[in-house]
């Protein structure tokens, strides 16, 4: 009897792994087509906007996140990267720029949430987003645009608010046209 029981549990098991292997199969090539399968196109600002602002306004803390873009501007990965308190989160540069590798990413736009609705961007989003874009670029990852999201009001873009600069020719629609940061100098004249 204890021999029956033996060779009945051994083909349950042969047969579990076998369905497991077959479920396991098909789930990477599941894997597979989703990777080869470009995500969405995200290219205006206010598809952006609302992106982020769905996926971001409800938390009650503050959540910094990023959508990691392929050349094209389309979707390869969406990341909450980081999670803080009411009104602050601290963001790592090295963590930024390790989640862009791994995505093999060519660009990234960032959102972070203000659960307080004030929607108006804070120095400290302006610094790190600067300390990001020039982070980003050292590994040649284009930092297109920063959201600030509330659930109260429209999401502000750093980019329209005249507060960070996107890399040159990375949008077409919706962006102002470059502004100078200083006037350039007039040549002093010789006598």
């Amino acid at each position: 009897m204890k021999e029956s029981v033996r060779r009945s549990a051994t083909s349950g098991t042969s047969a579990a792994s076998s369905a497991d292997d077959k479920l396991i199969t098909r789930a990477l090539w599941a894997l597979a087509t989703r990777a080869q399968t470009p995500g969405p196109l995200l290219t205006t600002v206010e598809t952006l906007s609302t992106w982020f602002r769905l996926r971001l306004s409800p938390y009650p803390n503050e959540v910094f996140a990023v959508a990691w873009l392929d050349t094209k501007n389309r979707l390869i990965e969406f990341r909450e990267l980081f999670q803080g308190t009411l009104d602050r989160t601290a963001v790592h540069t090295r963590v930024v720029v390790q989640s862009a590798l791994a995505c093999n990413a060519a660009a990234g736009v960032f959102a972070h949430n203000h659960p307080s609705g004030d929607g108006r961007p804070s120095s400290a989003d302006v610094g790190i987003t600067q300390e990001l874009q020039a982070a980003l670029a050292l590994v040649e990852v284009k930092l297109l645009d920063h959201f600030v999201v509330t659930a109260a009001a429209a999401p502000v873009s750093l980019v329209q608010a005249g507060l960070i600069r996107p890399p040159p020719g990375s949008w077409t629609v919706d962006y102002p046209p470059e502004r100078p940061v200083c006037e350039p100098r007039r040549a002093a004249k010789r006598r």
